[in-house]
């Protein structure tokens, strides 16, 4: 039997199978991925396979198959550890294409415009110095719908915006911003917090890392007397890029650690300090939403909405059962 016969008998329908669920969902953990392959076992095997039977093992062993099938067409399944949780998640990466001309096969360009404008929120507007925030706000995002020179009334070209090739200039309707934050988040690009938040998931952050990293990490062709801050940076530990977690005290200092990081980190050292500029290390400086919704300003905008909806609620109250009995009576 030559090799291609012999490869071709270990790559079979069951990996055909588990390669096209895969490509279905975009992204794949490990829970995730047994039941899935615990049909596919099933089907294949005409006998029940319960999706704790299957192990760690067998879903590497079909990672490495996926992988291999795909890797003549640029394609390849690779992971990283959700930056919260941190789970592995496993995503398909194109190796050689730009992530944005990606997805310029399934959005059009004003789409792909407004996807531009909400990353330049996420990574330049919502990024300072003093707030690493790096996600933005449903509203925040929706009222980005339309292109820089429409909301300035003009049609100019502006650097943070309509300038995206192609695209008709026009922006979107809000009910098309919402449907492609939607998409984003249903295709694993971007996730959504309870708070309403949106940041780039696993997946986005895997997929764009270069490219986030080269746009937003720009020095410029002039030399400038102080160092520029990177906007772009990446976990003290893991090295791994951080969009969420925590940042050194001191605002000029550099390091960053992701939540769960920090406990083998400092437990290691032996002192909670930084590991730069040796400042103790509060664990209350925030990279991410946390650095925004943690301030007594977002705090007391909370308790305002919440006291509005409470006496709106209540001014819309229907009327007591008394107050019905003497209506019936009335009658």
């Amino acid at each position: 039997m030559s090799n291609e016969d012999e490869e071709d008998a270990q790559y079979n329908h069951t990996n055909r199978a588990f390669l096209q669920a895969f490509l279905a969902r975009s992204t794949l953990t490990f829970d995730e991925a047994k039941p899935i392959l615990a049909a596919i076992f099933t089907a294949h095997e005409a006998k029940e396979t319960l999706p704790n039977d299957v192990t760690e093992q067998d879903f590497q062993s079909y990672l490495s198959a996926a992988n291999t099938a795909i890797s003549p067409f640029d394609l390849e399944i690779r992971s990283t550890y959700h930056q919260v949780s941190r789970t592995r998640t496993y995503a398909l990466v194109n190796t050689t294409s730009d992530p944005i001309t990606q997805l310029a096969t399934t959005r059009t360009p004003d789409e792909l415009a407004f996807l531009k404008r909400v990353l330049d929120a996420m990574f330049e507007t919502y990024n300072t110095r003093r707030h690493e925030i790096m996600a933005i706000t449903s509203t925040q995002a929706v009222q980005l719908h339309k292109t820089p020179a429409e909301r300035d009334g003009n049609r100019r070209e502006t650097q943070n915006g309509g300038a995206t090739q192609g695209s008709s200039g026009q922006g979107l309707s809000m009910v098309q911003a919402e449907k492609v934050l939607k998409g984003l988040v249903e295709e694993g690009w971007f996730e959504k917090s309870k708070n309403g938040f949106y940041s780039l998931s696993p997946r986005g952050l895997m997929e764009l890392r270069v490219w986030l990293t080269e746009t937003y990490n720009d020095v410029g062709e002039e030399e400038e007397e102080e160092e520029p801050v990177p906007k772009i940076k990446s976990c003290f530990a893991c090295k791994e890029i951080i969009t969420v977690g925590q940042r050194c005290p001191k605002k000029d200092c550099l390091c960053r650690l992701h939540d769960i990081c920090t406990q083998n980190f400092f437990r290691v050292q032996k002192a909670t300090k930084c590991p730069l500029c040796k400042t103790e290390w509060t664990g209350k400086d925030y990279v991410g939403e946390k650095a925004v919704t943690t301030t007594e300003k977002y705090m007391q905008g909370k308790r305002r909405s919440a006291a509005a909806a409470t006496s709106r609620r209540s001014n819309q109250a229907p009327p007591d059962e008394s107050e019905e009995e003497e209506e019936q009576d009335d009658t």
